[in-house]
C-alpha cells in the first residue's frame, strides 16, 4: 500500500505533527483527489483548539482523533471508485465538503444543507459516523470524497485560487437567498474581511447596480472601492451598538448615508459578513438600513443577541435569514463565472505555505490585508 504524508491533530490545543499514513482507496461511488492547495480559514485556530467542542459538548461536533482538518481543497483526480461515470483521473476540482446523509427527509427532497447530520470534511460537524467515513480533510497529500462533491475548475482558474471556495460560495448562496441581481442595491457589513471582499466580487458578477460597504479600515475601503468605483460606494462607521431595539430616534450616519445612496428608500438588500466578536448592535445598524420590504441574511460571526423589535420587523415587511455553506451547484455556478471572467479572482493575494509549516501558518494568519490575502496550505511541499 502506498503512504501519503498528513498533517494530523493528535490533541486538541496541540500543534499539528507531520505523519506518514496509507493512501486511502475510495469506494465505488467515491473519488481519490491529489490535493495541490487547500484553503485556510482564520477560524481554524479556534476549531483546532476545541472551542466548539467546549461550548456544544453534548452535539459532539469534532471529529475523532488523530484528526485531519482543512476545508478547502483543490487538486487532481487520482481515481475513480466503479460506480463513478462522469468523472475522470486528470481532471482539476474544487472539492466541496459539505456532507450530509443522504437518505433523510430534507436529503431526499434536495435540501442537502438542511439534513440534521450535515457535516463538514476536514473540519466539525453533527455526525460522528459521517465525519469516521470521510477522515481525510485537505491538509494531506490525498482525499476521498463523494463524486458529487466536485466542482470542475475552469483552465484558467488555479488551486490557489479555488482554495478560497468556502468564502465566495458562502456569501453566494446567502446572496441568492435575497435576490441579488440587477438593478439592486446591496448593504455589505464588513465589507473589507474574507466573506466581505468575496460578497463584493460575486455582487459585481451578479450585476448588482449599487454596492454599499461598511468597515472600520479606511485604507482597505478605498481599496475595495477602487475595483469597481463607479458601483461601489464605502463607509467607514465605528464599531458603535444601535441604541434600544428600535431604530434610533436621531437619524443614524449609516442608515442616512444608505438612504441618501437609494432616493430615500434604504437598500434592497443587506448581506452581515462581520467577524467573531462584532456587538449586535453594529449588525441591528445595517437592518435599519433595509427598505420596507428588504431582506437580509447573516453569515457571519455575531455571537450576541440581537435586540430586533418584532413589531418593526412585521410592519416593515423585512426579511432576516441564516445562511450556511452552499451546493456544489452552487460552486459550479462560481467555477463558470470565474471562468467567464465575470468573477475576477486575479485580486486575491495567495500567501503560500508547505504543509511542514501548518502551525506557523495558522498562528501567522491575524497578519492579513483584509479579504485580499488568502491563505493556502500546498500538501505537495512538505520540507
Amino acid at each position: 500500500m502506498s503512504t501519503m504524508i498528513a498533517a494530523r491533530l493528535h490533541a486538541y490545543g496541540s500543534p499539528m505533527t507531520l505523519d506518514r499514513i496509507e493512501v486511502p482507496e475510495p469506494r465505488s461511488t467515491d473519488v481519490l483527489v491529489e490535493v495541490k492547495a487547500c484553503g485556510v480559514v482564520p477560524n481554524l485556530a479556534r476549531v483546532v483548539s476545541n472551542f466548539f467542542g467546549t461550548q456544544v459538548p453534548d452535539l459532539k461536533i469534532m471529529p475523532p482523533l488523530p484528526a485531519i482538518f482543512g476545508l478547502d481543497p483543490t487538486g487532481v483526480i487520482a481515481k475513480v471508485g466503479d460506480q463513478v461515470r462522469s468523472i475522470r483521473p486528470g481532471e482539476r476540482v474544487y472539492v466541496n465538503p459539505a456532507r450530509c446523509c443522504g437518505s433523510c427527509r430534507m436529503c431526499r427532497s434536495g435540501q442537502t444543507l438542511d439534513c440534521a447530520n450535515f457535516t463538514f470534511q476536514g473540519y466539525f460537524g453533527r455526525s460522528q459516523e459521517i465525519m469516521r467515513a470521510y477522515p481525510y480533510g485537505g491538509l494531506s497529500q490525498f482525499i476521498t470524497a463523494p463524486a458529487s462533491a466536485l466542482v470542475r475548475l475552469p483552465d484558467n482558474v488555479s488551486f490557489e485560487a479555488a482554495a478560497r471556495f468556502g468564502y465566495f460560495g458562502t456569501a453566494y448562496a446567502a446572496m441568492r437567498k435575497i435576490g441579488v441581481g440587477p438593478g439592486q442595491s446591496l448593504l455589505i457589513d464588513g465589507i473589507g474581511g474574507q466573506l466581505g471582499l468575496c460578497a463584493a466580487l460575486l455582487a459585481l458578477a451578479m450585476g448588482a447596480t449599487k454596492i454599499l460597504g461598511t468597515g472600520r479600515n479606511a485604507a482597505l475601503l478605498n481599496r475595495v472601492k477602487a475595483l469597481a468605483p463607479h458601483r461601489i460606494d464605502v463607509l467607514a462607521v465605528p464599531n458603535a451598538p444601535a441604541q434600544g431595539n428600535a431604530p434610533p430616534a436621531q437619524p443614524d450616519p449609516l442608515v442616512a448615508w444608505a438612504k441618501k445612496a437609494t432616493e430615500g428608500d434604504g437598500v434592497d438588500g443587506v448581506i452581515d459578513c462581520l467577524p467573531p466578536g462584532a456587538p449586535a448592535g453594529a449588525m441591528m445598524r445595517a437592518l435599519y438600513c433595509l427598505r420596507r420590504g428588504g431582506r437580509a441574511a447573516n453569515v457571519g460571526a455575531v455571537m450576541e443577541t440581537l435586540p430586533i423589535n418584532a413589531f418593526w420587523l412585521m410592519t416593515n415587511r423585512i426579511g432576516l435569514q441564516g445562511s450556511v455553506w452552499f451546493t456544489t451547484a452552487e460552486g459550479e455556478d462560481m467555477a463558470a463565472m470565474a471562468g467567464a471572467g465575470t468573477l475576477d479572482l486575479s485580486v486575491l493575494e495567495h500567501r503560500v505555505s508547505p504543509l511542514s509549516q501548518v502551525n506557523e501558518a495558522l498562528a501567522g494568519m491575524d497578519s492579513r490585508d483584509g479579504g485580499f490575502t488568502n491563505f493556502v496550505i500546498d500538501p505537495t511541499r512538505v520540507d
